[in-house]
């Protein structure tokens, strides 16, 4: 995720008294939603209104502000803060209601083709029990996000079934090959076949170590997942949705070698290996133990030992995750992957 969870815990303390999360009642880690239909929103055009909102992390200031707008019209898009996109709470971009009524106002502003999340950070699940998904449903919006965003992904797919996409959040420096990814998908309405990059071919394999493939084969489903840490962290409540058949996908950034094999251990634990048809590990940005040392697992031990043993095709290298030319996916939408090749194909538009 954009912030370490230990910076995030640091700080919780100082968080003010109108962000406190709502009471939920106790949930079993057994519980997920049934598939919901998939809804395709439109997709965008030159010149559509693109509504920018920070549901987790702060801004920072207006300068800060200005530059993303910049950015947003460089897309050929018209952008429109949210009303509180300024505000700050602690580490959080104003209160939970302030930012979830936000999300909601842009959802229901026909005059707002799509959603962007400006950063991510620590905050969407806080707002998840704020959130009206019944006209979110009826009003269904492109959104667009990453790293804790994935919260809202998760929640989309379980409780709507309207598809997104994981890509740049609008703060992102958006590279030729993030902008090429993002706008075939949400513009152009394409299926691309997505492929782990080969290496420099400097050995005598002819492919560098960019591709690992844990266990062989092709697998078909919808593709559902994001972040790690955020995803794991909603394993139990009512914001995960079915992943009987799906393809799972995650990444992560800045977690040591113990704690990605730990959140993979709970979505073990909680049965979710065992109802995907396949999984796409990303990358996993900055995923070492600080203090270093022989006695450690390295990440890709700790992945191989995870997934090699499973029923499933999965593989890891594709350009997802916390880098700066990430590729944009459909939450949602039917792929179908080849671990031994390192591909995912999508099988139909994610937007309509």
């Amino acid at each position: 995720m954009t912030m370490t969870r230990r910076a995030a815990m640091a700080g919780f303390g100082a968080v003010a008294a109108g962000s406190v999360l709502p009471v939920l009642p106790a949930l079993s880690a057994q519980v997920r939603s049934p598939a919901r239909k998939l809804v395709k929103p439109p997709r965008l055009k030159e010149g559509d209104v693109l509504g920018l909102v920070a549901p987790a992390g702060f801004v920072g200031d207006r300068f800060g502000l200005d530059q993303i707008m910049a950015t947003v019209r460089a897309m050929g898009l018209e952008p429109r803060p949210a009303l509180h996109m300024l505000q700050r709470e602690g580490y959080l971009a104003g209160s939970d209601r302030a930012r979830a009524d936000d999300l909601m106002a842009m959802f229901a502003d026909d005059k707002v083709r799509a959603i962007m999340a400006v950063r991510g950070g620590w905050g969407c699940a806080r707002i998840l029990p704020l959130l009206d998904f019944d006209r979110i449903a009826a009003n269904p919006k492109l959104f667009v996000g990453f790293s804790d965003n994935t919260a809202l992904h998760l929640a989309f797919a379980a409780r709507t079934g309207v598809a997104s996409i994981h890509g740049p959040n609008a703060s992102a420096s958006w590279p030729p090959a993030a902008w090429a990814s993002f706008h075939a998908l949400a513009f152009e309405g394409a299926t691309p076949t997505w492929q782990v990059p080969e290496g420099a071919g400097v050995n005598l394999s002819g492919r560098g170590k960019d591709l690992r493939t844990f266990r062989g084969g092709k697998a078909r489903g919808r593709l559902l997942g994001g972040n790690l840490s955020v995803l794991s962290a909603l394993v139990g409540t009512p914001y995960l949705p079915d992943f009987t058949g799906a393809v799972l996908f995650i990444e992560d950034t800045n977690e040591s070698e113990y704690r990605i094999d730990r959140m993979l251990t709970q979505l073990a634990l909680a049965g979710i290996f065992d109802r995907v048809a396949g999984v796409v590990f990303g990358q996993c940005t900055g995923c070492q133990n600080p203090d270093g040392g022989y006695s450690n697992f390295t990440i890709y031990e700790v992945l191989d030992r995870q997934f090699s043993g499973l029923r499933v095709p999965a593989f890891q290298g594709l350009q997802i995750g916390h880098i700066a030319s990430q590729l944009s996916v459909p939450v949602g939408l039917p792929v179908e992957i080849d671990a031994d090749a390192g591909t995912m194909h999508l099988l139909e538009a994610a937007v309509a």
